[in-house]
C-alpha cells in the first residue's frame, strides 16, 4: 500500500509538472512579448519531455505493482484511452520541440534572431492541442479508477 501511495503521488506530481511546463511554454510564446527567451523555452521543453518519460515509467510501475492488479488496467478501455491521449499529446509535442531546436540553432548563427509571428502562432496552436489532451487525461483517469467500464 505504501508503494502504491508513493507511486500515485509521484505520478500526479509529474502530471502537474508537465502541465506547468506546458503553461510556461504558452506564456513564453505570448504575442505580447517583444523577445522570445529561446534558451528558457528550450529548457522548459526539456523539462516537459523529461517529466513525460518519468510519468510513463511511474505509470508502468503503478500498473505492475498496483494492489488492483495489472488486469484492472489492461482490461479497462479508459486506461487505453488514457494511453492513446498521452501518446497523441506526445506526438503533437514533437512539433514545438522541433521548432525550438531549429530556433535555437538559428539564434546561434544570428544573435538577434527571433521566430516569425506565424511560426510562433503554429507552435501555440500545437500547445493548445496538447492542453486539450491534458484536460481529458484526469477525466479518463477518474473514470478508470472508478471502474466505469467494468
Amino acid at each position: 500500500m505504501t508503494t502504491d501511495f508513493i507511486l500515485a503521488g509521484a505520478h500526479h506530481l509529474c502530471f502537474l509538472g508537465m502541465a506547468v511546463a506546458l503553461a510556461m511554454q504558452w506564456a513564453l510564446l505570448a504575442p505580447s512579448r517583444t523577445a522570445i527567451p529561446l534558451a528558457t523555452l528550450g529548457r522548459t521543453d526539456a523539462w516537459y519531455g523529461s517529466l513525460a518519460g518519468l510519468l510513463l515509467l511511474i505509470g508502468t510501475a503503478r500498473v505492475v505493482w498496483s494492489p488492483k492488479g495489472a488486469d484492472f488496467f489492461l482490461e479497462n478501455p479508459f486506461f487505453w484511452a488514457k494511453i492513446g491521449v498521452f501518446l497523441a499529446v506526445g506526438a503533437i509535442s514533437a512539433f514545438p520541440t522541433i521548432n525550438y531546436l531549429r530556433w535555437r540553432q538559428q539564434s546561434r548563427h544570428d544573435a538577434s534572431f527571433q521566430p516569425a509571428g506565424p511560426d510562433i502562432a503554429k507552435v501555440r496552436s500545437a500547445i493548445r492541442l496538447q492542453a486539450l489532451g491534458w484536460v481529458a487525461l484526469p477525466i479518463l483517469a477518474a473514470a478508470m479508477a472508478r471502474g466505469l467500464a467494468s
